[in-house]
């Protein structure tokens, strides 16, 4: 009898927690909700420039960071810099998605960015650039490049922590896009 009362005091315990774990994880996910909107609002209000990319890193953890399978996105950027869009272009598993060029270039076209930040994430959350990370990054510089489509950066995300493709020099700035004599960016 006295092991049923301790178990139904167990039980009560729980049922009378279990809630306010409920509102913790809802609590918790609009607070990431409301971070995100405010972090958006900012990279839209805000000229991006390589030379800061914390407010770009940043955005991509909170869009990236939690994600269980790798992903492939572009934010797309006006002439002055600010977000006109970003997009999960591109969903694979837990190690590998595959990136189409031509549909990256695409929409690009259908924004009308003048440059992009490419931006994917790791599960694992090693956020070093990997072999096929560096040829990627590389053929979409050429790629937009050919449509006058500046590659800013790439940043890898792994949970908290991401790596910069500009920070570390690795982008080859020959591929940008040469600004016209005529009219100005």
């Amino acid at each position: 009898m006295a092991t049923r009362k301790k178990a139904n005091a167990a039980t009560q315990t729980a049922q009378a927690q279990s809630p306010a774990v409920v509102m913790s994880a809802q609590h918790e996910q609009a607070v990431i909700m409301a971070a995100l909107a405010i972090v958006e609002a900012r990279l839209k209000a805000v000229t991006l420039t390589v030379s800061s990319p914390e407010p770009v890193k940043n955005f991509l953890k909170l869009q990236l960071g939690a994600l269980e399978r790798e992903v492939f996105g572009v934010m797309f950027l006006n002439a002055k810099n600010r977000m006109i869009a970003f997009e999960i272009m591109f969903q694979g598993t837990l190690t590998q998605t595959s990136v189409y060029p031509r549909e990256v270039a695409r929409r690009a076209l259908e924004h009308n960015a003048a440059s992009v930040i490419l931006a994917h994430n790791h599960p694992s959350g090693v956020i070093m650039p990997s072999t096929s990370d560096k040829l990627l990054t590389d053929t979409l510089e050429r790629s937009l490049a050919l449509i006058d489509v500046a590659v800013l950066d790439h940043v890898i995300v792994g949970g908290v922590k991401a790596y910069s493709f500009a920070e570390q020099g690795l982008l080859d700035r020959t591929k940008a896009p040469e600004a016209d004599a005529a009219c100005t960016r």
